[in-house]
């Protein structure tokens, strides 16, 4: 090197890694609801999870989502669906988790339960679907759990998915106890971390007026989609799209 040369360094600064996307799936169904969301994030160059949501107790499930995140490197967007709403919104309060994305998905404050986000307005129809089984365990521990009546699954959960779809969905239902659904928050991730919501306005179990509740409640970005209950297969690049927006946000 000469004494007029004056060496360069590249200023341009480093790409930061994306967040994982940590998919948390409702009840009544398996993780298989995000079949199409999962490719089109991977495609965007996002790791992605898709939890296995036990659906056995809020804290159950609660504790071990955070087992999960605990495992991860990095920050982390949680995306719910249904059910997973009320998990994510506590599991959220973990260090790694940067944003919520609820798709569908209710987010309870602390003292609520996912049970309490169905009965705030008239006009949702769930109750009247499920079958309840009491169960008992082998160390005595004795519960109650839910199913969709198969011929009401489509009405209730996804009007607007195709058929052979919709049969998988029914095939695949998981049962949900209902100690998950009616245990009460004690926390709520979004009052101290961004949420987005997508607002279904097609959904027979939840009014609008409940959405909408909610997303004013916790100053969410909001977007509407003409979906039934099942947004992630019925708008799945839409789902993809406020992740995207999510990410792009909580990485300024």
């Amino acid at each position: 090197m000469s004494a007029n040369t004056v060496p360069t360094h590249d200023s341009t600064p480093a790409a930061q890694p994306k967040p994982t996307i940590v998919l948390v799936h409702g009840a009544l169904e398996d993780a298989s609801i995000w079949h199409q969301v999962i490719p089109r994030l991977q495609r965007d160059g996002f790791p992605v999870i898709a939890f296995a949501n036990p659906l056995r107790s809020l804290s159950v499930d609660v504790a071990y989502l955070c087992t999960v995140l605990d495992r991860i490197e990095g920050p982390v967007i949680l995306v719910s669906h249904a059910y997973g709403g009320a998990v994510i919104t506590q599991a959220g309060d973990h260090r790694n988790v940067k944003g919520l994305v609820y798709a569908a998905s209710p987010m309870p404050a602390a003292g609520e339960s996912a049970t309490d986000t169905l009965r705030r307005f008239p006009g949702g129809d769930f109750a009247s679907a499920i079958n309840l089984t009491d169960y008992t365990l082998p160390d005595g521990t004795s519960g109650t759990y839910a199913l969709v009546q198969a011929d009401k699954y489509g009405p209730l959960l996804a009007a607007d998915v195709p058929e052979s779809v919709l049969a998988l969905m029914i095939a695949t239902q998981r049962p949900v106890d209902l100690a998950a659904l009616n245990e009460k928050l004690t926390s709520a991730a979004w009052t101290t971390k961004p949420s987005w919501q997508i607002r279904p306005l097609q959904d027979p179990v939840f009014p609008v007026e409940e959405w909408k509740f909610q997303s004013d409640r916790a100053h969410a970005h909001v977007t509407e989609v003409n979906s039934s209950h099942a947004v992630p297969v019925t708008y799945p690049d839409v789902v993809v799209d406020v992740i995207n927006q999510a990410a792009g946000a909580v990485a300024k």
